[in-house]
């Protein structure tokens, strides 16, 4: 059987490592014997590569995803923004901004008409009327913004394919 390895920087991620990484993103609270059953390897082995995947940064954190409607987050927004300048001490501030912003949950700096999309989860339609008086209209390096309500969220998939 052919062996395939996937260049990731400096660290290399085997059949074994994908099998792992498949397994963890389904369920990351298996233990190191479940894990073990399941990608068809001993439980040493298992502990050894994950502990080696997370200290290398392929994995990069372990963590519970909570619906945001149990939150009373029940309102999703796609927002794309164009900023009025792209110098770069301009660009981080936006960044750190978005990064600082609670109510921003996703934040993708991009190629095309938009400069920035992001994904906001807030209460309701007042509360994502504060987050654009607070964070956008506030910013003058923002130029303009579209934003788009979600109806429904047909897929979600944290997953990445390995």
């Amino acid at each position: 059987m052919l062996n395939l390895q996937v260049w990731l920087g400096h660290q290399t991620v085997d059949d074994l490592d994908k099998r792992i990484l498949t397994a963890l993103q389904r369920n990351n609270r298996h233990s190191f014997a479940d894990l073990a059953e399941l990608v068809g390897s001993s439980a040493a082995s298992c502990m050894r590569r994950v502990n080696k995947l997370r200290a290398e940064g392929v994995i990069v954190a372990d963590i519970s995803l909570v619906d945001p409607k149990a939150l009373g987050k029940s309102l999703t927004i796609v927002v794309t923004v164009e900023l009025d300048r792209e110098r770069l001490d301009l660009v981080d501030d936006f960044k750190r901004a978005m990064r600082a912003a609670k109510e921003v949950t996703q934040c993708y700096m991009v190629t095309g008409d938009a400069d920035f999309v992001l994904v906001v989860a807030v209460e309701d339609v007042e509360a994502f009327d504060v987050f654009v008086k607070t964070k956008l209209y506030t910013n003058p390096n923002v130029r303009k913004f579209r934003s788009m309500i979600s109806l429904d969220r047909v897929k979600f998939e944290p997953r990445v394919t390995v």
